[in-house]
C-alpha cells in the first residue's frame, strides 16, 4: 500500500513539473533569443497626385510645380536619434519623418536587437537613461504603443496616429510589455 502511494507520489510530482516547465516555455519563449526576424521596409512613398504633372525625358522641365505652402514635398527628417541598450544589446536609429502627404511616421534604421516575448515600439515622455536605470522608466508617465515590433533587425515603419502630438513624446523605446522592460532606447532630437 505504502509503495502504491509512493508511485502516485512520484508521478503526480512528474506532472507537476512537466506542466510547470511547458508553461515556462510557453511564457518565456526562450528559443526567440535566438531567433532573428529580419524586416527591411522602404520608407512609404505615396504615388504622385493625379493633377501633378510629372517630368518625362521629353517634357520641358524649365518650369517648376510650386512647393505646397506646408513644406517641400518629399519626406522630411523631423527628429531622429541612436539606440542605446538597456536589457538587451541594441543598436541602430530612429527617425520621426514627415511623408509628402503631411502624416508622420516612426522609422526605425539599422535595428539590431535581441529578439524577445511582446516586443513593442513605444514613444514615451520619459527621459532615456543608461544602464539599469533606464530599464523600466518608459511606463512610468505617459506612452504610446505604436504596435508589435515587426522584427528584430532591419528597417521598420510604424504609422504615427494623427491624433497625437509627437513632440511631447521626447524617447522612443523598445519595450519588452510580458517583462515591463526596456530591450533598448533612442532620445529624438529635433533637427
Amino acid at each position: 500500500m505504502e509503495r502504491v502511494r509512493r508511485k502516485r507520489l512520484w508521478a503526480g510530482l512528474g506532472i507537476a513539473v512537466t506542466i510547470a516547465v511547458v508553461a515556462g516555455l510557453v511564457w518565456f519563449k526562450p528559443w526567440a533569443l535566438w531567433v532573428d526576424e529580419t524586416v527591411n521596409e522602404a520608407l512609404p512613398a505615396p504615388g504622385a497626385p493625379a493633377d501633378v504633372p510629372v517630368a518625362s525625358p521629353t517634357t520641358d522641365t524649365s518650369s517648376s510645380v510650386a512647393e505646397s505652402p506646408s513644406g517641400p514635398a518629399g519626406p522630411v527628417t523631423l527628429a531622429q536619434g541612436t539606440f542605446i541598450s538597456h536589457e538587451h544589446s541594441t543598436a541602430g536609429s530612429v527617425k520621426v519623418v514627415r511623408l509628402a502627404d503631411g502624416s508622420h511616421t516612426l522609422r526605425l534604421e539599422g535595428l539590431d536587437t535581441s529578439n524577445g516575448p511582446d516586443l513593442r515600439v513605444w514613444l514615451s515622455d520619459a527621459p532615456v537613461k543608461e544602464g539599469k536605470a533606464g530599464w523600466g522608466v518608459f511606463d512610468d508617465g505617459r506612452y504610446v504603443n505604436l504596435a508589435k515590433l515587426k522584427g528584430n533587425k532591419g528597417d521598420q515603419n510604424y504609422p504615427l496616429p494623427p491624433d497625437i502630438d509627437w513632440s511631447t513624446f521626447p524617447s522612443v523605446s523598445i519595450w519588452c510589455d510580458r517583462f515591463d522592460v526596456s530591450f533598448g532606447a533612442a532620445a529624438l532630437v529635433r533637427v
